[in-house]
């Protein structure tokens, strides 16, 4: 990574020559000038359209040829090259490498923080309080607010991106191993009387996420710089690659290890109650993985020294200027959006899945098998956004992923009276692989758009900021749906016959009906030996009326105008002070 460039000035102009990806050089002095003026000259006398024609005459015939772009003669445009990851240099592939190496870090506490946690919660937590601790997810959709910090303050001496990764990452491994020693009397404790509450419990999980997307602004900046101009679409693959890994370990893996039920079955000849893996030993573990990989990176990776050119608050404007910018404004009211339609699958149809008696050692099966497809086709996603324009990939897996929604509802609505059988397991699979699928092609696709566009002059802000955004879009609703779900449904919990609580229980006796909606309630009932008669389950309205709205908005907004956005020219979506 050479000198940053001054915001203002191309590092090619003045002559300077570019390269196509392929190492290809392309002059750009005033000679070129000279040539491209004498070659439009001759074009217009071959088209017999005379030279001292009006500009706007001139103007009109340009723009009817097919080959006009706006993005012509644009000097730091790179051209993306269609190769293969074996055919990549090996500097990108290494690069590459590491890359996923940053994102898999991420993807540990993450995976806990928004998959397994949520599960282990659920057996004493209602829709509703799982959906505060779904707030412990926010600081990934609320980076930007501190990117302009990240971007701007480091040193020169360690470098620009290592100065945030090293020591983000130790506090993150110090971090798990304080939670890991705790954390199982924090989870035994939390909602019962004189223990935490669960606002408490949610910020130890705020922090550690905070330190993962604090480390993601670093790395997001470092990847548009580690591989080449040609191949910066692998930024994108990698991310999906590293953060899928990361967080099917963490949801898949342990949540399989961790049930008793899935280790008895498949591991011991004699069952226990408890599993061949724990939620504290398992965080200690990736703490000191985290701090031993923190060490290696300080010690091997090298990383170019850079002058520190821009102080806080002129990344905040630049910020502020990328903000203003109307194309901006456009993509960031499409992704505060785009994902409601999803946010009941996604956030509610597992945890609904569980409390019919799926069993978590389904789920994590179900997610296993789940996998390799979901890693495979990150890779492909990659690819196909690069032979296919991004946005129009996107809004193929946005279609899909509606469908995917629907179908996930249904799965629900069949569950066998008697329990999971064959044919069911086989039918939540099938959903479940349909619907990574489809969001695997949308996180990718997405990702390469943003990379594309993203000026390099100010990388770390302006992926950010998309970034963020495009977190954001599918964090906001998830508390609101997850309320909404205990706020539809209706249950009464139905008193036992007389004489059936034993005598000298502890059990406190249910007289009379009472609602039995929310999980505690539902608990009290169960525990008095009643009946919880479900009369309404506010997951199916909940979902067709988010499935509803991501149609109406999909057809009347943002189709057309995530393709219009596509078809603008790179200087469309650059600052007037940057090089264009």
């Amino acid at each position: 990574m050479g000198t940053r460039t001054r915001r203002g000035k191309s590092p090619t102009q003045n002559g300077a020559r570019t390269t196509d990806g392929n190492g290809n050089g392309n002059g750009n002095g005033n000679g070129s000038i000279r040539r491209n003026k004498m070659n439009n000259n001759a074009e217009l006398m071959r088209r017999n359209i005379p030279q001292d024609s009006s500009s706007a005459a001139v103007t009109a015939n340009l723009m009817s040829r097919e080959s006009f772009s706006l993005d012509e003669r644009v000097p730091n445009t790179p051209i993306s090259n269609n190769h293969g990851f074996f055919e990549l240099p090996k500097s990108d592939q290494k690069n590459f490498g590491l890359l996923v190496l940053l994102y898999f870090l991420q993807g540990i506490p993450l995976g806990l923080a928004t998959g397994s946690v949520p599960f282990l919660l659920k057996k004493h937590m209602s829709y509703a309080e799982i959906g505060i601790f779904s707030l412990a997810s926010y600081p990934y959709s609320l980076k930007l607010l501190w990117s302009p910090i990240v971007d701007a303050m480091w040193s020169p001496k360690v470098g620009r991106r290592k100065s945030w990764i090293l020591p983000i990452q130790l506090l993150s491994g110090i971090g798990m191993l304080w939670l890991g020693s705790e954390v199982e009397d924090l989870m035994a404790m939390t909602g019962k009387p004189g223990g935490p509450t669960v606002w408490g419990f949610t910020g130890w999980w705020f922090f550690l996420v905070l330190m993962c997307a604090t480390q993601d602004i670093a790395v997001d900046g470092w990847a548009l710089t580690l591989l080449t101009p040609g191949n910066i679409s692998y930024a994108s693959t990698a991310q999906t690659v590293g953060l899928t890994a990361g967080q099917f370990l963490s949801y898949t893996v342990f949540l399989a290890f961790n049930s008793k039920d899935f280790a008895n079955k498949w591991f011991r000849s004699e069952p226990l109650e408890t599993g061949l893996m724990s939620l504290g030993g398992y965080l200690t573990f990736w703490g000191w993985a985290y701090i031993a990989v923190t060490i290696g990176l300080g010690l091997i990776k090298r990383e170019e020294k850079t002058k520190n050119e821009d102080g806080i608050w002129d990344v905040y404007k630049i910020m502020w200027g990328v903000l203003k910018l109307k194309n901006i404004q456009t993509i960031i009211l499409v992704h505060l959006i785009a994902k409601i339609g999803f946010q009941a699958n996604d956030g509610v149809t597992n945890l609904k899945l569980l409390d019919k008696g799926f069993g978590t050692e389904n789920l994590a099966l179900t997610v296993l098998i789940d996998f390799p497809f979901e890693i495979g086709l990150g890779y492909y996603a990659g690819k196909w956004s690069q032979e296919f324009t991004p946005m129009r990939l996107w809004c193929w897996g946005f279609m899909g992923r509606l469908i995917a929604a629907v179908v996930a509802q249904l799965t629900v609505a069949i569950f066998p009276a008697g329990g999971v059988t064959s044919w069911y397991l086989l039918v939540v699979i099938g959903s479940h692989i349909f619907s990574t699928f489809t969001n695997t092609i949308m996180f990718v696709a997405v990702a390469a758009f943003h990379a594309k566009i993203a000026d390099p002059v100010i990388g770390g802000t302006y992926m950010t900021l998309l970034a963020t955004v495009s977190n954001l879009g599918g964090t906001f609703p998830r508390f609101f749906v997850l309320r909404l779900v205990d706020a539809f449904t209706s249950a009464t919990c139905i008193p036992p016959p007389e004489g059936s609580n034993p005598k000298g229980s502890m059990l406190s006796p249910i007289v009379s009906p009472f609602s039995c909606a929310i999980q505690a309630d539902k608990e009290r009932c169960l525990d008095g030996r009643g009946v919880c008669n479900m009369e309404r389950d506010g997951y199916h309205i909940v979902n067709i009326i988010c499935v509803a709205f991501g149609v109406v908005t999909f057809l009347m907004y943002i189709r057309p105008k995530v393709l219009q956005l596509q078809s603008l020219p790179l200087r469309a979506w650059r600052l007037s002070s940057s090089p264009s």
